[in-house]
């Protein structure tokens, strides 16, 4: 039973997670030849949500817009690539990631921006979010080359996504995307777009055992040139220099340079309990035009996570997780740059999960303070945006390749001493979904 247990919890954690590129081959691959995938994933749901934001607004002059409390929300994913390994023992490959990207649909009529509509479905693209490559051996460690996660991404611990939609407040495409304005942001997720769809260079140790408890440490580091993709080359920052202190003339927040991170790890089973602990530093510089006074600080942050499994909590059929994860530094939401003056970012995430057989249950809470968004010559230098979010969420496992859930997320948000002060804002949703991989 213990055995079947086993797989069943593998299976669940595979499928609930949001799927993303991995170092080397899950599949062994014989040294001298070459296996090329085309894996997938799509999820889609039903939401009904509330809050802030369901109505106001300038679509054009005199006319103010009201959004549906009830609609779908959903992505669509295709992971192409091979993995590979040489005569002598040598693992390389490639790994893309394509996602669904829509355009807005309004109907006929006038859109967001007041211009004249006749679409009425929208349109959708596929776009790269992640792709590299990747060589190395499990004895020396892989190296990775692309538009991929690095280090903060790769070690992040405590942070329990594997329930309901798989993502909460860090999913493209999941209910946090159907939410109206006033949700949270992301700093206190490092597994966001702002960090891992930027060009770098990633070296992943191998696992190192320790002889005392025979856990095992391992450590990532990976340096990023500039916040560019692929094709991107080299950032500028441009603006007009008469506006002297503006945000855009003296840097943007999104645009850094010389971004470094590292993270160690260790691992170890204590009788039914499998703990992972992390820890590690991330560092980047802003961009400024010639002659403009810089308004952005360092990107310095930390952070620290630890978590626990036990299996067979109450019987030989079920495991349970509890995770906490805590950043800092000098960081905006959604690892934008801090403006000069403002406060040093605090967020920590607390969660878990509990799976029997087919079943899974989940749930989180974080509570972040960082610096309000800078406005024009930093009018915001000091003052606090405080948020937190809740999510709570079940699930059904079909099949190996389905899941079935409901999820609920409750957000809040508020700028203390802003101007203008944005108040307290609140978003709230509930959907049911359904999510397919293979």
């Amino acid at each position: 039973m213990r055995k079947l247990l086993l797989a069943t919890a593998a299976s669940v954690s595979t499928l609930l997670a949001v799927p993303a590129a991995h170092a080397q081959s899950l599949v062994p691959v014989a040294p001298g030849t070459i296996r090329v995938h085309l894996n997938g994933y799509l999820q889609i749901m039903l939401g009904d949500v509330g809050g802030n934001g369901m109505s106001g607004g300038s679509v054009a002059l005199g006319t103010a817009y009201k959004n549906n409390a009830v609609g779908t929300m959903g992505d669509f994913r295709l992971y192409p690539g091979f993995d590979a390994e040489t005569i002598n023992g040598v693992d390389y490959g490639v790994q893309v990631e394509l996602r669904t990207q829509y355009s807005n649909a309004n109907g006929a009529g006038a859109n967001k921006n007041g211009a004249s509509s006749s679409d009425t479905n929208g349109s959708s693209t596929l776009y790269v979010r992640r792709a590299y490559g990747y060589l190395g051996t499990t004895q020396t460690g892989y190296v990775r080359l692309g538009q991929t996660d690095g280090a903060f991404t790769l070690l992040q611990v405590g942070v329990i996504e594997q329930f309901g939609d798989g993502g909460q407040w860090a999913l493209d495409g999941g209910l946090y995307n159907l939410l109206p304005s006033g949700q949270p942001g992301q700093f206190i997720y490092a597994d966001v777009g702002p960090l891992y769809a930027t060009d770098k260079i990633v070296y992943i140790s191998p696992a190192v055992q320790e002889p005392v408890l025979g856990g095992k440490f391992s450590a990532i580091v990976s340096y990023e040139p500039n916040s560019n993709g692929l094709k991107e080359g080299a950032s500028t920052i441009s603006g007009d220099l008469s506006e002297l202190n503006d945000a855009i003339v003296g840097g943007s927040s999104n645009r850094r340079r010389n971004t470094f991170d590292g993270m160690v790890g260790y691992t170890v089973k204590l009788g039914t309990f499998a703990t992972k602990v992390a820890g590690g530093y991330l560092e980047g510089q802003p961009m400024g035009n010639i002659g403009a006074a810089q308004v952005y600080a360092p990107l310095e942050v930390w952070q620290f996570g630890a978590q626990t499994t036990d299996t067979g909590v109450f019987s030989d059929d079920d495991t349970a997780t509890i995770g906490v994860n805590v950043k800092g530094g000098a960081v905006a939401d959604s690892y934008a740059l801090r403006v000069r003056g403002g406060r040093n970012a605090l967020a920590y995430i607390v969660g878990g999960d509990y799976t029997n057989g087919p079943y899974v249950v989940g749930a989180s809470f974080f509570d972040s303070q960082s610096a309000a968004g800078a406005g024009k010559n930093g009018n915001t230098a000091g003052k606090t945006l405080s948020e937190y979010g809740v999510s709570v969420g079940a699930n059904y496992i079909v099949a190996k390749p389905l899941s079935l859930f409901i999820q609920y997320m409750y957000g809040h948000k508020h700028a203390y001493n802003a101007t203008p002060n944005p108040g307290n804002d609140q978003a709230q949703g509930v959907a049911l979904g359904a999510t397919f991989k293979w």
